[in-house]
């Protein structure tokens, strides 16, 4: 069986755009990358189930960036428009189906954008936070906020992290995509927020911190729409002292096992959920290359692909849905640049 899944890439070297490529489940085995969708450094890529691709992207010649909407029901996929404003690319980019809505979320700009879906998938511009405020310590934070995340919450508000100002922020969304704000969290000087994942059977998410190199277990009310600190654990070895940052983080369907990825340490770390959603950590396994930005579970939950930027390849790993533990069985897979990893199914 083939689970195709996307590809979304830097295009600074040799990179054209979004890639299709395809796990072969009876072969074990990787394909090799086919493009899709030309684009401008598209890093994140959302699908929606009228198979609509919206990805980030911008115009470097013209100081445009934002969010770029393809119809996928053709290869390559059939740009519908770009959703544009001066400034830089954005960083994320998210599906509201029940909304019919396109998130954004700005890391340079430090915004947080609506879009109305059109009939016909293309965008039309809802609704603009810019975050302002006090920012943390660190060096990366010093010139702003850093929206890095925007996405649903199992109650269907919307979760954004801000890696600049060290705050998880959660809004209501009203169904013209207009926002207004639930509740802040204050994460820890020099966290760094950058990814969050909810656990489907508990009232808990974890938070990802890359200036940190942390995870963080928070709590979350959906009668407030508030978040609670439970714990922070590390991602990387406490005797690890060159540079770096975690980056993507995902769950197993059953919420028995969180994933998060280091870049510099150049790794998956595995950690076990406990009854009480508490974290344990269970295995750290290389990505096989350098600067692993993002990595994902296949839809039967039995593999994980993960992508390395710097090194241009992808690794293919069997998961354990026991222990969750990883093991190699692919590496060295050609892909240029690559970011994100969506399998389509």
């Amino acid at each position: 069986m083939l689970e195709k899944f996307l590809v979304g890439t830097y295009t600074k070297k040799t990179s054209q755009g979004v890639y299709e490529m395809a796990l072969d489940t009876t072969s074990n085995e990787l394909t090799s990358p086919t493009l899709v969708a030309k684009a401008s450094s598209p890093t994140y890529l959302a699908l929606s189930k009228a198979n609509k691709l919206y990805t980030v992207d911008g115009d470097k010649a013209a100081g445009m960036g934002g969010t770029s909407a393809f119809d996928r029901s053709t290869t390559p996929a059939t740009l519908l428009n770009h959703a544009f404003s001066k400034g830089t690319s954005s960083a994320y980019v998210a599906v509201d189906e029940a909304r019919q809505l396109v998130y954004e979320g700005n890391y340079h700009m430090g915004t947080l954008k609506s879009f109305v879906i059109q009939s016909d998938g293309s965008l039309k511009l809802a609704d603009v936070v810019t975050h302002q405020g006090e920012v943390g310590p660190l060096p990366e934070q010093a010139d702003g906020p850093h929206v890095h995340y925007t996405n649903l919450t199992p109650d269907n508000r919307l979760i954004v992290c801000d890696l600049g100002m060290d705050q998880v922020t959660v809004y209501d969304v009203a169904d013209d995509g207009k926002f207004s704000l639930v509740s802040t969290y204050q994460a820890e000087p020099g966290f760094g927020p950058r990814h969050v994942v909810f656990n489907p059977q508990k009232s808990i998410c974890y938070l990802a911190g890359e200036l940190s190199s942390n995870i963080s277990v928070l709590k979350y009310d959906e009668a407030t729409g508030t978040l609670t600190h439970v714990e922070t654990l590390k991602t990387i070895p406490a005797d690890w002292t060159a540079h770096n940052g975690a980056a993507a983080i995902r769950i197993s369907n059953d919420g028995q096992f969180v994933y998060v990825s280091n870049r510099g340490f150049n790794s998956l770390a595995v950690f076990a959920v406990s009854e009480d959603g508490t974290l344990s950590l269970r295995q750290q396994i290389s990505t096989e290359g350098d600067f692993p930005r993002d990595f994902d579970l296949d839809p039967s939950q039995q593999f994980v692909v993960a992508v390395n930027q710097n090194t241009d390849n992808a690794t293919l790993y069997s998961r354990n849905a026991t222990t969750g533990q990883l093991k190699l069985i692919q590496k060295d897979v050609a892909v240029p640049e690559p970011v994100c990893v969506l399998f389509e199914n």
